[in-house]
């Protein structure tokens, strides 16, 4: 499906972009085999295949879900000037 040189400033349009008459012709172009090759892979049966997540059979290596640092949160915010309830308060910014 070719694309039109309308619709293809159109889009530039939408994006905020500038587009100079002697590039959009090229851009024309180019857009028009992209939407081709996106109707191709459209094209495509799919009906059979599984989705995966990954192109290799692997699976993810975990590690045990456990506290190894200690909770030293009080004696960090003895360093902030303001903190409240184990949050640090800081001044208003928006009104």
């Amino acid at each position: 499906m070719p694309l039109t040189r309308d619709q293809v400033q159109h889009i530039a349009t939408l994006a905020r972009l500038k587009l100079a008459d002697a590039e959009l012709d090229d851009v024309v172009d180019k857009l028009s085999r992209i939407v081709d090759f996106v109707d191709q892979l459209q094209a495509a049966r799919t009906d059979d295949v599984l989705p995966m997540a990954h192109p290799l059979n692997m699976s993810q290596r975990l590690r045990a879900d456990e506290v190894t640092e200690p909770n030293e949160r009080d004696r960090i915010q003895k360093n902030a000037s303001r903190v409240e309830d184990g949050y640090y308060l800081v001044p208003r910014v928006i009104e």
